[in-house]
């Protein structure tokens, strides 16, 4: 029996994704996957063709399609954009491309034995049949979503530092926090914002927030130390915001911290604007718009 087209397509940029994890540490958002594949092989006219319908690469809807198959067989994880590269699925590197998807979609066969779904969903994928439509109306909401994370973490990159603490502080306030201070441009003494919990400061605990806006970068735990520094009462909470990620020994220097020190990464921070968006004004919302749609569920 020969192989589907969109079979051989799916071996490949499976694989790619794989090894490219691997490379990277076991973690990497979707898009730079994506985008790292595009670089790394080439694709011909039928592979590269954008279907009217959704607007998506074919080679990409269908490396989304397979790795539905891949989570349901424990091999990959997705939060939040990114993408985690398990274990077993590392294990699985080395059975190369075309075991390695067979044993994915097996697994996820095993789990998941029978669904339907609109016929012009799956049509779009060329030769998937009846019984796969559900899983590729799954893939296509899974892009929606990488998407629109993705669409949200290029606006608050577009931003500046000030504008990036300007939006940490209308997150607390919607939060229920009171700011009394906010540092102006130049040397802050790792101090960005001071809050509290009631609107003259009278009540602990005094909360010291240090924001940093680089989203390419990880937060040291050198970082983190300084922070602690800053807090002088013994009720004083710390708070350090990024917009990118904070490092093993940061997490570690925070948990173990005599200091209460909270962290908060790009992904803590979206999960908490979504959150609190309904609590906040217009005004507030105007800093980061969200617009929230609803997909029907299993």
């Amino acid at each position: 029996m020969s192989k589907s087209r969109s079979k051989k397509i799916a071996e490949k940029t499976i694989f790619a994704t794989f090894k490219i994890l691997k490379e990277n540490g076991g973690e990497m958002r979707g898009k730079d996957v994506v985008d790292k594949i595009r670089e790394t092989i080439s694709f011909d006219d039928y592979e590269n063709h954008r279907f009217e319908k959704t607007g998506y690469i074919r080679w990409e809807s269908i490396l989304h399609f397979y790795t539905i198959d891949c989570m349901k067989a424990g091999y990959l994880r997705k939060q939040k954009g990114i993408w985690y590269l398990t274990e077993e699925g590392e294990k699985a590197i080395d059975m190369g491309a075309e075991k390695l998807l067979n044993s994915a979609t097996k697994l996820y066969r095993e789990w998941d034995t029978k669904r339907k779904a609109e016929d012009d969903i799956k049509t779009d994928l060329g030769d998937f049949t009846d019984e796969d439509a559900a899983q590729v109306q799954k893939s296509l909401i899974s892009q929606y979503e990488e998407d629109a994370y993705n669409g949200i973490r290029n606006f608050i990159i577009s931003k500046n530092p000030y504008e990036f603490q300007d939006l940490v502080g209308q997150l607390l306030t919607a939060m229920g926090y009171y700011i009394s201070d906010i540092a102006q441009r130049g040397a802050d003494g790792g101090i960005d914002l001071v809050a509290y919990t009631d609107p003259l400061g009278t009540k602990h605990p005094r909360i010291i927030v240090q924001v940093k806006h680089r989203p390419n970068d990880s937060v040291s735990s050198d970082e983190i130390q300084k922070l602690g520094g800053t807090l002088k009462r013994n009720s004083d909470v710390g708070i350090f915001v990024t917009s990118g990620t904070f490092s093993k020994p940061a997490k570690k220097e925070a948990r173990e911290s005599r200091e209460h020190i909270e962290l908060i990464d790009f992904e803590r921070f979206v999960s908490l604007w979504q959150e609190y968006y309904t609590k906040m004004t217009d005004e507030q919302k105007s800093f980061l718009p969200l617009h929230p749609i609803y997909f029907l569920g299993e």
